[in-house]
């Protein structure tokens, strides 16, 4: 079994070359699904994710998310230089991002970047292949139109899974599929957008430059408000990035009625993730839109 450092030691060795020594290492995140741990090295300074016992692919995944998201927009998205395994460890290292107080534009060009990244479009509501949202699977089978992709790809596997490990009972399965028959009237039809997949605020950190950058995706090609309404869950971004966001793409009529709906898929995520504590939520908005 190896120690920490001969682990950090193995995964520059196997990212960065065999000439590449580790300096010094500090864990800086602990995290319910993730530990990140800031690696010096002598060819320079990197940022170390490891989790222990996950699916294999799971940072091969994250790795080609932040790809499409750096492809796709101005904004700044960490380099990835390697992933795979240590022993039982996932590991992705990519760019370290010092961190410092955000510039005076800084809402203003969080709000620009994910309106460029929304006019990424595809034909299609899904993504080629399967990745994740935390350490859950998401599903991307490709769909014709946002309400069965939203219904079949988003809502019914995290409401099965939530049934199976017995967080919710069949009756509340049940109430919660009643409004499926109700999308069509209530989502607006808009093309296929690049999404960030997990938007709230511990996803965008502020570089060194006073500037935004973006981590921790769960990309695919869905209904942009999704990325907006996950933005409003837990808070924290300023009126400014929204009003930056509609001079690019102004939004539907009663974008705000419809949040709930949005909100949904990530709420059942962390009822999957942290428990009961969150299924109020899901019956109020399921009681709201019955």
């Amino acid at each position: 079994m190896l120690d920490q450092h001969e682990i950090y030691q193995k995964v520059i060795f196997e990212t960065l070359g065999p000439m590449a020594q580790l300096n010094s290492a500090v864990l800086i995140a602990a995290g319910n699904q993730n530990q990140g741990i800031k690696l010096d090295t002598s060819e320079g300074t990197f940022f170390l994710k490891l989790n222990f016992n996950h699916e294999r692919d799971i940072f091969a995944k994250e790795s080609e998310g932040l790809q499409k998201l750096r492809k796709a927009t101005f904004l700044k998205v960490p380099q990835t230089y390697g992933y795979g395994q240590v022993e039982d460890y996932n590991y992705l290292l990519s760019e370290f991002i010092p961190t410092s107080r955000p510039q005076l534009d800084y809402w203003e060009d969080l709000g620009l970047g994910l309106a460029q990244l929304h006019l990424t479009h595809s034909k299609q509501f899904g993504l080629e292949s399967d990745n994740f949202i935390a350490s859950l699977h998401q599903k991307n089978d490709h769909h014709d139109n946002w309400p069965d992709f939203f219904i079949k790809q988003r809502l019914e596997p995290m409401l099965g899974k939530a049934y199976f490990d017995r967080l919710i009972p069949l009756d509340f399965l049940k109430k919660f599929q009643t409004i499926y028959s109700k999308m069509n009237s209530i989502l607006p039809k808009e093309k296929p957008s690049l999404l960030h997949g997990d938007l709230w605020s511990g996803n965008v950190i502020c570089d060194q430059e006073g500037k935004p950058c973006l981590i921790d995706p769960a990309v695919y090609f869905g209904h942009r408000e999704m990325d907006l309404a996950f933005s409003k869950l837990f808070g924290g971004f300023d009126s400014r990035f929204y009003e930056a966001y509609e001079s690019i793409i102004p939004l539907e009529p009663d974008f705000e009625s419809r949040i709930g709906i949005y909100n949904l898929y990530p709420l059942l995520v962390h009822l999957n993730l942290f428990g009961v504590a969150y299924l109020p939520g899901i019956e109020k908005i399921i009681k709201h839109f019955q």
